[in-house]
């Protein structure tokens, strides 16, 4: 991604790396994404922050937002797609703390782990299914 030195990485460019990201998932997973939404806002709202008992907007980098596939009956059809959105700035707050990373593994990071969360996937999972997108 070419950017001018010195400017953060724009709402566009996180989205850019986070449709990089998806590219690479393995096939198995990529198939069952289904309609899942991928959004990109500076922070998350209040509301949200208070309902997940997060005290600082800094604190929360993304959030998968459905009902995980582990979880799903033929009543949940016809439902809102899910969402998995990524907040910017505590990405790149992130970013700069590391300094060990590049600003798209950062986020490709952020993103298979709320992916994980959509297939219904522990930790080690999670972790083992980013391994397999670098």
């Amino acid at each position: 991604m070419k950017r001018d030195i010195g400017l953060a990485p724009s709402i566009q460019d996180m989205e850019a790396a986070a449709q990089a990201a998806l590219r690479k998932l393995p096939a198995e997973f990529a198939a069952h994404l289904g309609n899942v939404v991928i959004q990109v806002q500076d922070f998350a709202e209040d509301e949200l922050l208070a309902e997940m008992g997060i005290e600082h907007p800094f604190e929360l980098t993304g959030v998968y937002e459905g009902l995980p596939l582990t979880e799903r009956s033929i009543e949940h059809s016809g439902t809102m797609p899910d969402r998995i959105r990524l907040f910017r700035l505590p990405i790149l707050l992130e970013w700069c703390e590391r300094g060990d990373e590049t600003f798209e593994h950062l986020v490709g990071h952020v993103l298979i782990h709320e992916i994980g969360h959509h297939f219904g996937l522990f930790d080690d999972d999670m972790h083992a299914l980013e391994e397999q997108v670098r």
